[in-house]
């Protein structure tokens, strides 16, 4: 999860083909390590294959369980986050649709895929309680 200065996420507009994940949903940049490859390794391949992104300031966020249709347990999602201020339309995309900057209160008005949009809730959550712990 990519978040600039402005308060904005990056989402990714995923092809809208079938044999996918979550097709012609928004979602978070990123992909499945390969075998022998960390976590944190594949988030930095995938954001540099993908648009020729290098965020060297990616740490942990949240470790989200990924269950199937069925709700049979399929594994988890790793999810890094990191900050960066560049114009996403100009990234060189090899892989979905597109990038775009999205404020939080424009989120709820896409389709996204399950998973990244509690992603993104629980990062509002947090800012909030961080707000509200500053204040008291």
């Amino acid at each position: 999860m990519l978040v600039n200065d402005r308060g904005q996420y990056l989402l990714h507009l995923r092809d809208a083909h079938k044999e996918i994940h979550d097709p012609g949903t928004w979602s978070l940049p990123g992909g499945a390590p390969e075998p022998g490859e960390t976590a944190h390794e594949a988030i930095a391949r995938e954001l540099c294959e993908e648009a020729g992104l290098v965020v060297p300031d990616l740490e942990p966020f949240v470790l989200l369980r990924r269950s199937g249709p069925d709700g049979v347990l399929r594994g988890h999602i790793q999810v890094f986050l990191g900050h960066w201020n560049g114009d996403a339309i100009a990234l060189p995309l090899t892989e979905g649709v597109m990038l775009h900057w999205f404020d939080a209160g424009t989120l709820p008005r896409l389709t996204m895929c399950d998973w990244a949009a509690e992603v993104v809730r629980r990062h509002q959550d947090e800012l909030c309680g961080a707000v509200e712990g500053a204040r008291g």
